[in-house]
């Protein structure tokens, strides 16, 4: 079990795990996830850090299709700050709990700020990391946002 899972479980959300053997040399995490489960890549969600107004300790959680990249003009907009920049590797790590490229928007150590890609609507479900590589959790885009006290906002061009 990982935090995200335990986090679904505790809330009672419906939810279904899909594990996979992560290939140690993708670069792409949400888009291998999405091959490798047969999933369309519009329903399969990556989640990224931000920082907000050059802070890298002020952070945000993106939540995107894994085929789109996050406009940070989009997301520093969502987030009513003048300016966004990806954030640090090693702090997304270390307030998270979790590593890149596994890191869950659920049962994160911190609570953050946290924005949905508004496409996330035309789906009945989505997949999104459920805290470690090779391993996605399924559930409703509803009870993600509840999950995560999270806005649904245009991040994507």
């Amino acid at each position: 079990m990982t935090p995200a899972i335990d986090y679904a479980k505790k809330n009672k959300i419906e939810h279904t795990i899909h594990q996979y053997e992560h290939d140690p040399r993708a670069t792409s995490f949400g888009m291998e996830a999405a091959e490798v489960l047969g999933q369309d890549p519009s329903k399969v969600f990556k989640t990224l850090l931000f920082c907000l107004n050059g802070e890298p300790k002020n952070l945000a959680v993106a939540i995107i299709p894994v085929a789109n990249q996050l406009n940070l003009k989009l997301a520093a907009k969502a987030a009513k700050s003048k300016k966004a920049a990806m954030a640090d590797a090693n702090i997304a790590q270390k307030v998270t709990g979790y590593v890149v490229g596994g890191i869950s928007p659920l049962g994160q150590k911190k609570r953050l700020p946290t924005f949905i890609h508004q496409s996330v609507t035309e789906s009945e479900s989505i997949c999104v990391s459920a805290g470690k590589r090779g391993l996605e959790i399924e559930l409703a885009a509803g009870d993600l946002a509840k999950l995560t006290n999270g806005q649904f906002a245009c991040l994507c061009d």
